[in-house]
């Protein structure tokens, strides 16, 4: 289990941690909290020790049988503060140790672990030369910082400054606890969620894919510290790049633009063919709403097949890339993916049943390779289940 330090300074922000130690705590990490002397204005440490389940710290030499900023920093797998006001960058980029949270700081900046700064104030402040070079400094010393957000401010003015969104921090801790180093120039594309034909301007053919396994496949993805691009039908709000289509057209163009390698950088190294694609589309695509009034008893409507995205950049993957197929039945599951896997030329295939796969947040799965070889993954949540499915077909 994976322990987290999270420390909170004086912003008027600073009632939002509330909500990131709970979804920590959901995740199952262990959480202290560290306050620095003006925090104690904003926030409650009762409130905090209920969410943490922990003790709170926010006195320099509290206690006389512990020496607090060397247990918490040896203690912690990640330190993150959020918010970091201008004050508190400034102290711990000049190495500064005059309170509790700054000694933590120092000390546990020795250990090389990681460190995320979210960092929140009026946005005069924020445009302080000397505030940005500070972060610099920080920045330079290999600690990752999430900008704030321009909007309203408790000032009253629209500007930059604002905390960035909770979820980002969760989500960027998540990648510095579990990321791979040797990863990160790694590429891995996922398709996901179900895609939308046209039949007028209103309507549409599609299916009933969620996308959430999709979805739990680029996460992990990301955590694990892979460069993730998310080619998607449903809305993500995710740290990693996402772009979003709607037909199955559009997934196979903005496909085969990532796959082809250019000047600036090479294609991807991972296809995860996560998406429920229509099979098919419907011929003529109506540019008004198509009125019922205009139809008698009964509306033909002509359907063309779309093109295999999975066997078409199949037929074009480089030597250094692996696909990854999806294969969704209702029996004869193994024949099934087992077929799929040599007619499209993939490198490994997902089989899942339909009853288990669609619109749950569980899942169960076998992987199948190019040399028949079976890996079962029994019911779990799609989280565990995407985890799983990288472990087999990343190396």
């Amino acid at each position: 289990m994976k322990n987290i330090l999270i420390a909170i300074t004086s912003s008027i922000s600073a009632y939002k941690i509330y909500e990131l130690i709970r979804m920590y705590k959901k995740s199952g990490f262990n959480v202290k909290v560290i306050l620095s002397p003006n925090a104690l204005n904003f926030v409650s440490p009762l409130t905090l020790e209920a969410l943490s389940q922990n003790k709170v710290y926010f006195e320099q030499f509290a206690s006389r049988d512990d020496i607090e900023h060397i247990t918490l920093a040896t203690w912690a797998d990640v330190f993150v503060i959020a918010p970091i006001s201008a004050n508190t960058i400034s102290k711990i980029a000049q190495g500064i140790c005059d309170n509790l949270l700054t000694s933590v700081f120092c000390a546990y900046f020795g250990y090389k672990k990681p460190v995320l700064l979210a960092p929140a104030m009026n946005e005069g402040m924020w445009n302080n030369p000397i505030i940005q070079q500070n972060l610099d400094t920080l920045k330079n010393l290999d600690c990752t910082i999430i900008y704030p957000e321009t909007g309203f401010l408790a000032c009253g003015k629209d500007g930059v400054g604002r905390l960035a969104k909770i979820e980002t921090i969760y989500h960027k801790t998540l990648r510095l606890l579990y990321q791979n180093k040797e990863n990160n120039s790694k590429k891995i594309v996922v398709t996901i969620g179900a895609t939308k034909e046209k039949i007028d301007n209103v309507r549409y053919i599609t299916n009933l894919s969620s996308g959430k396994m999709g979805i739990a496949i680029a996460n992990w993805a990301y955590y694990s510290g892979y460069d993730v691009t998310a080619i998607t039908t449903v809305e993500i709000d995710m740290p990693y790049k996402t772009i979003k289509v709607d037909s199955a057209l559009e997934m196979l163009e903005k496909l085969r633009e990532i796959q082809n390698d250019n000047k600036e950088e090479r294609g991807f190294d991972y296809l995860i063919m996560a998406a429920a694609v229509a099979d098919f589309r419907s011929e003529n695509i109506n540019e008004t709403k198509i009125s019922k009034e205009h139809i008698k008893d009964e509306f033909i409507l002509k359907l063309i097949k779309n093109p295999d995205i999975v066997s078409t950049v199949a037929k074009e993957k480089k030597e250094y890339q692996k696909i990854i197929g999806f294969c969704l039945a209702d029996d004869d599951i193994i024949n099934c993916a087992k077929k799929k896997l040599k007619n499209k030329n993939l490198d490994y295939i997902v089989a899942n049943e339909i009853k288990t796969a669609l619109n749950t947040d569980k899942n169960k799965v076998t992987i199948i390779d190019k040399s028949d070889n079976i890996i079962d993954i029994d019911l779990d949540t799609k989280e565990n289940i995407a985890k799983k499915i990288l472990e087999v077909v990343c190396d």
